[in-house]
């Protein structure tokens, strides 16, 4: 482990960082001392300054990830749409993952009767289906769209990103696939744990394909000369961490370590993250889906969104690009599904109800539904 050069030091990021936890302290103390809508405002600053600050320590656990995993995929001979679909979008979507699974067992944490545990289980479990499906909307859409920003100045050689068929005509069907048949589950009244089961099969078989993707890959390499190899000097064996002050340098040992810790710090930020969701929930009146449609849902993005624009830069297109499909895929099949598997498990089994007392919908997941379904049309339409 060496010093990496002053130059190379990230300092927006750590000045955003700082200024977010100072205005954290500062909110916190004003909100206490005003009222009325000088202390609202405060109360929203107080919010958004802690949202900030998990946003930015997601995103640092974030970069080393993405280096260490393109490393281990060109050790493994992983093709770079199969790892962007496969290391890169399980690593991104774990906030999601863990969010979901927090947003749960918080909810059941309480010394509940069988009622109210039941109600209690439908509203933490809404604000999982409301985190990663606002996740997929916002993949789909805001992703693609900053990746043509940022290749557009970066690479004025290449200014259009360019995506392989095979990357559309995979990756790109069973995101469709997999999100019409998330479309069907929410418009049911209940969700059953055996739903969490489907979507988990759905999952592996995704993976499944995959794999035979990268034998095909490992075979034309195979038929190539050694020196011909267009990924062989592409991938660095070091990468940078904590705001690019220390270089580590990249062996089994350190990638996978890399790896789990990068892992580690999302989740441990993910479980503030589900606190201020239901903190602000609270404080607006609001049920935590509409929070978690919005605030959440855009946190958790924050992986997903540097991991592509960094594919993106390297000049990945398809990796980059794979990486919203496969997080969608990874969002939908098992970062909905762990939890509700999770949720029924706490409550005996018994399904969740998407539906309350009155036998209307629960609030939300209606305009969510009709959103999904858009949007994905539209933004693979555009692709």
């Amino acid at each position: 482990m060496t010093d990496a050069s002053p130059t190379k030091f990230q300092r927006t990021p750590f000045v955003l960082l700082i200024v977010a936890v100072l205005s954290t302290a500062l909110c916190h103390a004003g909100r206490g001392a005003m009222v009325g809508s000088a202390g609202w405002w405060f109360e929203v600053g107080f919010v958004l300054s802690i949202a900030t600050a998990i946003s930015i320590v997601i995103a640092q656990a974030c970069d080393p990830f993405s280096d260490a995993a393109a490393w281990v995929g060109q050790k493994l001979q992983i093709p770079e749409s199969v790892r962007g679909a496969t290391l890169d979008a399980i690593a991104s979507s774990m906030p999601e993952l863990f969010t979901g699974l927090f947003f749960v067992v918080v909810a059941l944490s309480s010394d509940l009767d069988q009622q109210a545990q039941l109600m209690a289980s439908s509203e933490g479990y809404g604000s999982t289906i409301a985190t990663c499906a606002g996740s997929s909307i916002y993949n789909l859409i805001l992703i693609p769209a900053l990746c043509a920003i940022m290749v557009s100045y970066a690479r004025p050689q290449r200014p259009a990103v360019e995506i392989e068929s095979d990357v559309l005509f995979r990756d790109g069907v069973w995101t469709f696939c997999v999100q019409a048949g998330l479309l069907v589950f929410l418009c049911q009244p209940e969700l059953s744990w055996w739903m969490g089961a489907l979507a988990i099969t759905a999952y592996l078989t995704y993976i499944a394909h995959l794999t035979l993707s990268t034998w095909r890959y490992r075979a034309q390499l195979k038929a190539r000369a050694a020196d011909l190899d267009p990924v062989a000097d592409e991938i660095e064996d070091s990468c940078e961490v904590f705001f690019n002050t220390l270089v580590i340098r990249l062996t089994w040992r350190t990638a996978v370590a890399i790896l789990v810790l990068a892992t580690a710090i999302a989740a441990f930020a993910c479980y503030f993250l589900v606190e201020l969701t239901n903190f602000s929930a609270e404080r607006l009146g609001v049920p935590p889906f509409f929070v978690a449609v919005i605030l959440t849902a855009a946190v958790s993005s924050v992986p997903d969104t540097l991991l592509s624009l960094n594919s993106a830069r390297r000049g990945d297109d398809s990796g980059a690009v794979s990486n919203v499909f496969g997080s969608n895929i990874f969002d939908v099949c098992v970062g909905m599904s762990i939890p509700l598997l999770v949720c029924c498990y706490l409550n005996d089994w018994q399904p969740v109800q998407l539906v309350g007392p009155d036998g209307n919908p629960m609030p939300g997941v209606v305009g969510l539904r009709i959103f999904l379904f858009l949007l994905t049309t539209v933004a693979l339409s555009i692709m």
